[in-house]
């Protein structure tokens, strides 16, 4: 099982920081931003300390290969009604992926976008256009996971045929693929309790070996509610049973699966749900 969390990259260590934590919870893998998820400030990538992160990595089995780094929340490709909101997007995007090529990195999971009011089909083919733009001339080597959404509010990547769209308009297909949110699909209204009938509708739609990361989270809202609110393992709507079957399940064995549930009275809780997933037993851990 390929299993990790994600973990933070700041102070004097950076990613090398990052590493450490991700082994401190067991991990063999981990996601991590280039920066505050919340606006454009990044460090050079020189300063980051990576050879020392890679070496590490390499001491205590974490293949590179593996690990995912996360497009921040900013960037909005879907936006069709405010040309600088998008064009930010755009030129942020381009930013990232040359981040995660110095970085050495090949997993860049990126939310589709929002169409504020415009409409979903004008949202999606706005986020093709985006895609068109960034990947345009570009040296990355590694793909853009697009992540399936729960779709509140305005939100578009809610459903396996939207991302289907994005995959089959864009000019690059070859470097798209797909993150899979448990929490998100859930609040979209799949049902997971099935899981390999949502692996066969997956790959019916998109296709299984475009399915290049699962963010394993529970959920504190009902199948369907379109809220996107994460929940501890097993303390959830969609259960331990079902995500542990998740984590284990072998047709996605290869597949990185990356931990986003709420921090615990201050406390990351990755080590113990890692430790759960990996005993495939349930603990109270609040």
């Amino acid at each position: 099982m390929i299993i990790g969390s994600h973990v933070s990259m700041s102070g004097k260590d950076m990613l090398l920081g990052s590493v450490k934590e991700a082994l401190s919870y067991g991990a063999n893998t981990f996601m991590f931003y280039t920066g505050a998820p919340q606006n454009t400030r990044r460090k050079a990538v020189e300063e980051l300390k990576v050879e020392e992160a890679k070496a590490l990595m390499q001491e205590n089995g974490i293949e590179l290969k593996n690990v995912v780094v996360h497009a921040p929340y900013i960037i909005n490709l879907a936006n069709t009604l405010k040309p600088e909101t998008f064009e930010l997007a755009v030129t942020f995007l381009k930013e990232e992926m040359e981040r995660c090529q110095k970085i050495g990195t090949s997993i860049l999971v990126l939310h589709p976008g929002s169409h504020v009011k415009a409409g979903d089909d004008a949202g999606l083919q706005q986020i093709v256009n985006g895609l068109n733009e960034a990947l345009k001339d570009t040296g990355y080597q590694g793909k853009i996971a697009l992540e399936t959404m729960a779709g509140k509010g305005s939100e578009l990547g809610r459903t396996f045929e939207q991302i289907r769209f994005i995959m089959d308009h864009c000019q690059y297909p070859e470097k798209l693929g797909v993150c899979l949110d448990t929490c998100h699909i859930h609040d979209a209204g799949y049902d997971l309790s099935d899981f390999d009938a949502v692996l066969d509708d997956f790959d019916r739609i998109i296709g299984l070996k475009h399915l290049l990361v699962v963010h394993l989270n529970d959920s504190k809202n009902v199948k369907g509610a379109r809220k996107d609110r994460h929940a501890n393992i097993g303390t959830g709507e969609i259960g331990f049973d079902i995500l542990n079957g998740v984590a284990h399940n072998e047709r996605i064995k290869d597949v990185p699966k990356i931990l986003e549930t709420p921090y615990i009275n201050g406390k990351a809780p990755y080590k113990e749900e890692i430790d759960m997933l990996k005993n495939q037993t349930f603990k109270n851990i609040e």
